[in-house]
């Protein structure tokens, strides 16, 4: 009869793991050395990307900073362009107050014409038919009795003129410079040298009078060499009257030389220009003519 095997129960047991081979664990070790290698190097490859983006960062952010300064810089530069323009006031003309003239003294001229709505004072009518302010009526009729008791013979030829009458008269002046062969342009700026256009004349404002010698009546340069022009240029400031185009002030006036065109402009004013040899302009506006 068959033995009967007796098991003696010593409790459960988990199955134990079959024993690798060396060459395996060998692998395992190598596989893992590899994997830490390449980890390393992937870790160092990082941290040189990580470090280069920082310093390419750091770079940007630098350039960044310099162009922030440039700006604040270019900023604080205007800005202190502007505070210093607004400290020094800007240069710009001054417009000088225009000074009011008694009658006597206005003037007229290119620059300086009659204002619209002027008003032609009233006139005394001399034995000759013409006129002259009435203001200044006295000192003329003073001044030619003077010439006549030094024994000449002074004649006015020509004093107020309405604007109808100085506009003839430019137009026959234009007129001949033409039959010169000039354009209409050119002979306007020619005969604006003798005859002024209208309202830019002294005659419209019945304060000038023309006067000539009885024996040479020619309105040119000879004029001056007449008697009753040698003494008139002596004596006419005494009784408040002018040369008003002097032969050297043509460029000032633009007017050419009349030694035969007077001006009444009071005593102590013809007196200061006569004796100045200066024109009227000059005397008014000192300041533009130094």
């Amino acid at each position: 009869m068959p033995r009967k095997r007796r098991y003696r129960f010593v409790g459960w047991q988990a199955p134990s793991r079959p024993k690798r081979h060396p060459h395996v664990q060998q692998l395992r070790k190598k596989k893992m050395t590899v994997l830490c290698i390449l980890g390393s190097i992937a870790m160092v490859f990082f941290l040189f990307g990580f470090l280069g983006g920082r310093i390419s960062g750091v770079r940007v952010a630098k350039q960044y900073l310099a162009q922030l300064d440039e700006t604040k810089i270019a900023l604080q530069q205007t800005e202190d362009a502007l505070l210093e323009a607004q400290s020094v006031p800007e240069e710009v003309p001054v417009m000088r107050e225009e000074i009011v003239y008694p009658w006597n003294l206005m003037l007229i001229n290119a620059q300086h014409p009659l204002q619209d709505g002027y008003v032609v004072p009233e006139q005394t009518i001399l034995a000759s038919g013409h006129s002259i302010d009435e203001r200044a009526y006295p000192a003329l009729q003073d001044m030619m009795d003077g010439a006549r008791a030094a024994g000449l013979e002074p004649l006015i030829c020509s004093s107020f003129r309405t604007e109808e009458k100085q506009q003839e008269l430019f137009e026959a002046k234009v007129q001949y410079y033409m039959d010169q062969g000039q354009d209409r342009a050119q002979a306007e700026e020619s005969a604006t040298y003798w005859v002024q256009r209208p309202g830019t004349s002294e005659h419209q404002m019945a304060l000038a009078v023309d006067i000539v010698d009885s024996s040479y009546q020619l309105l040119d340069e000879a004029q001056e060499q007449t008697p009753v022009q040698i003494w008139l240029m002596e004596h006419c400031a005494e009784y408040g009257f002018i040369l008003r185009y002097p032969t050297d002030k043509s460029d000032i006036t633009g007017v050419g030389y009349e030694p035969w065109h007077y001006r009444y402009v009071g005593v102590e004013a013809a007196q200061e220009i006569m004796g100045q040899g200066i024109c009227l302009e000059e005397y008014l506006y000192p300041d533009q003519y130094e």
